[in-house]
């Protein structure tokens, strides 16, 4: 409540000690949240360290968001030391209870080829469930795929239909993109 402001004024610092005391009890939910506090530097100095510490024990005992925020860490090698299969595994872990940034930051890893196996096939699957989702990103990506006919059929139906979803959220590459398709004559306007 406090964090929030919800029926008491905000006051990150009184959230700060309630988190802490219910973390060290096992709560996942105020290890994320004392996690979350930690890596954004929010009513306590910022550290990724301790950002870590508290998403791990969280993400152990399965809180998605812990695991994706593990999952970011990793990736940037912030607090920890970068490891792109292990980013790479936390994603998954989120990205199976339905986290959308997980299921998109997953797919990316298996376009790039970071941590796992490069797999277009894979990131097509996982860019789609995101995109299902609204992500702007991902159906960017996806249009792209679909553009290169990487992981999927090439169709630029498909592509422009992705494309077309992203630039609707404002993702200016999309737009351009699709700009690309019409003066190309691959699209009709209208």
């Amino acid at each position: 409540m406090y964090d929030l402001g919800h029926g008491v004024p905000k006051d990150y610092a009184q959230a700060i000690i309630c988190y802490r005391k219910a973390a060290e009890q096992g709560h996942a939910g105020a290890q994320y949240s004392l996690g979350w506090h930690y890596n954004q530097g929010e009513g306590i100095p910022h550290s990724a360290d301790q950002a870590a510490n508290w998403y791990r024990k969280a993400a152990d005992q399965g809180d998605a968001r812990a695991q994706f925020g593990l999952g970011v860490l990793l990736y940037d090698g912030r607090g920890i030391p970068q490891n792109y299969a292990e980013a790479a595994s936390w994603y998954r872990k989120a990205a199976d209870q339905g986290d959308v940034m997980a299921q998109y930051n997953l797919g990316w890893l298996y376009y790039t080829g970071r941590g796992v196996p490069q797999n277009y096939t894979e990131a097509a699957i996982l860019y789609r469930k995101a995109a299902e989702k609204g992500s702007p990103e991902a159906q960017y990506n996806l249009g792209r795929l679909y553009d290169l006919g990487q992981g999927v059929s090439q169709s630029y139906e498909e592509a422009a239909y992705w494309l077309r979803k992203a630039a609707g959220q404002g993702h200016s590459e999309a737009k351009s993109n699709l700009d690309l398709f019409y003066a190309r004559g691959l699209l009709a306007k209208g």
